[in-house]
């Protein structure tokens, strides 16, 4: 039997001693990240607070199967957030929607979740109303008229049912008491009230698609309320999708277990400590960012050669080429040649090994990560 065919469905419950340490510990985690990046400036919480968020919509829709243009979500999140980050990349409709409804999930984070809210979050996951090459129904509550909702893995004809949702013609009642429940004033603790409205919500599976993401906007939804703060500096989605596997091997444990939800629990409070911890490396990189401007302040650079640095900085997936520089700042390969030459010039840029066509450069010896620059002697000025 699944949870929702279990008479004392949906009381739930968990043995709060057991839980007592991890949410103490991560409540402290919590606290002294918020604290950390309250101390940066304006401009570099904003700089984190993209990072963050950019991950959480990337991860969340790799946590499906989908992969979404990463300069594409970088941009639109810097359009609404109004964070400048040069030359911006026009997202597709799939794209704006997805980071659409997480913003909507965290930064109004204090107004009422209702039904409406949720078909207006599905409409802007799917667009154009289909599913990969499936038709579906959009902004409405699932139906059951091709059968029953149920997640599977394997090939056809050797499929493992992993879960069965509740059946469509209970859908109204059962989101009404879970939007009742979400809206109320209980007495939990913030933090598992986000678990145990991620596990709650998915169990209902109230949509043809997109219920997992879905849920975890959700469950950022309660985190923030738990924060007091609409600023989010760690992603729960990518830390979900480091554990992946054994995010699906306890929810369907759970889904497929009794009413005591402590297993659960327990492991969702284990991973958002694990995602808080990840906020370090985030806070790294753009502490490290900003020394690696602070460095180069007295560098005569043109447009073109800062956005490509600040490519370079956010992670660009490759090697930089004079032909994706030529792309990146929209000019010449000549005009990219002369460029990427004054940058090494400059001790900014290095030459990779190799030569031909095949010539690439890399930030020089990897001084502008995490180290910063104590082991170089200033770069010097290079041409524009």
């Amino acid at each position: 039997m699944y949870l929702h065919e279990l008479q004392d469905w949906p009381r739930f419950m968990w043995n709060l001693e057991s839980l007592a340490e991890l949410l103490a510990d991560v409540r402290h985690r919590q606290g002294r990240l918020i604290g950390h990046m309250e101390a940066l400036g304006f401009n570099l919480r904003q700089e984190a607070v993209l990072k963050a968020l950019t991950a959480d919509v990337l991860k969340s829709s790799e946590i499906e199967g989908e992969r979404l243009d990463t300069e594409q979500v970088r941009s639109s999140l810097a359009r609404r957030l109004g964070i400048e980050i040069g030359a911006l990349k026009p997202g597709d409709r799939q794209v704006e929607g997805i980071v659409e409804m997480m913003l909507d999930a965290t930064r109004h984070s204090d107004q009422s979740l209702t039904a409406e809210r949720l078909f207006s979050w599905h409409a802007a996951l799917f667009p154009a109303g289909r599913s990969g090459m499936n038709k579906i129904g959009v902004g409405a509550w699932r139906e059951d008229s091709t059968g029953p909702m149920e997640v599977v893995s394997g090939p056809v004809g050797q499929e493992h049912v992993h879960f069965q949702a509740p059946a469509a013609r209970r859908l109204a009642g059962e989101m009404k008491a879970f939007l009742d429940w979400f809206h109320a004033k209980a007495d939990i603790d913030p933090v598992l009230k986000a678990g145990l409205a991620h596990l709650w919500f998915v169990t209902i599976h109230p949509f043809e698609d997109g219920n997992g993401r879905i849920a975890r906007a959700i469950a950022d939804m309660a985190l923030a309320r738990s924060e007091n703060s609409p600023q989010r500096f760690y992603s729960m989605s990518a830390q979900i999708r480091e554990e992946r596997a054994a995010y699906y091997d306890i929810l369907e444990r759970t889904q497929k277990g009794s009413m005591d939800v402590t297993s659960w629990m327990q492991w969702f409070l284990g991973c958002l400590g694990r995602a808080i911890d990840g906020a370090q490396t985030v806070l790294g990189a753009v502490l490290a960012k900003a020394r690696f401007w602070e460095a180069v302040a007295g560098v005569a650079l043109n447009a073109r050669q800062r956005l490509v640095l600040n490519r370079l900085l956010n992670g660009f997936e490759g090697k930089l080429t004079t032909s994706k520089y030529a792309q990146l700042g929209k000019c010449s390969q000549d005009t990219a040649l002369r460029d990427i030459l004054a940058l090494v010039e400059g001790g900014i840029l290095v030459r990779n090994p190799g030569g031909g066509r095949s010539t690439s450069y890399a930030l020089a010896g990897n001084l502008y990560a995490a180290n910063g620059l104590t082991a170089r002697t200033p770069p010097k000025t290079a041409p524009g």
